[in-house]
């Protein structure tokens, strides 16, 4: 992939959210290139960079806290964001989902219409 391209999503096509948010930029006319992250998982080193990307106080907040594995892991208690990552690598489940990133700057699309402030 060249560097311009510069217009990313990871999805889930078994998303509601995930989907209308693909919809919503391809309707602008957008063509992102779609990462399928259960297939292809990030690597702690991208997970990180697009928790920069979002801004975030902690990697918590582009968690799926409500998913079986997060209770299962007790991830609630864990307070080392390495550990956290090193939880969204090994069960990508655990990631928010859509994430569209555009020009180094990134939003989850819950609800979609929030990846329009990228624009």
């Amino acid at each position: 992939m060249s560097e311009k391209m510069k217009l990313k999503i990871y999805h889930n096509p078994r998303c509601s959210k995930s989907r209308e948010t693909l919809a919503l930029l391809t309707q602008r006319g957008e063509t992102p290139q779609i990462i399928e992250y259960l297939k292809h998982t990030p690597t702690e080193a991208e997970i990180g960079e697009i928790a920069k990307m979002l801004g975030l106080s902690s990697l918590r907040e582009m968690m799926r806290t409500g998913e079986s594995i997060y209770k299962e892991l007790n991830l609630k208690d864990v307070t080392d964001e390495n550990k956290l990552i090193s939880a969204m690598v090994e069960s990508p489940k655990l990631i928010e989902r859509p994430i569209v990133i555009k020009d180094g700057k990134a939003k989850i699309g819950r609800p979609p219409e929030n990846v329009l402030s990228l624009f």
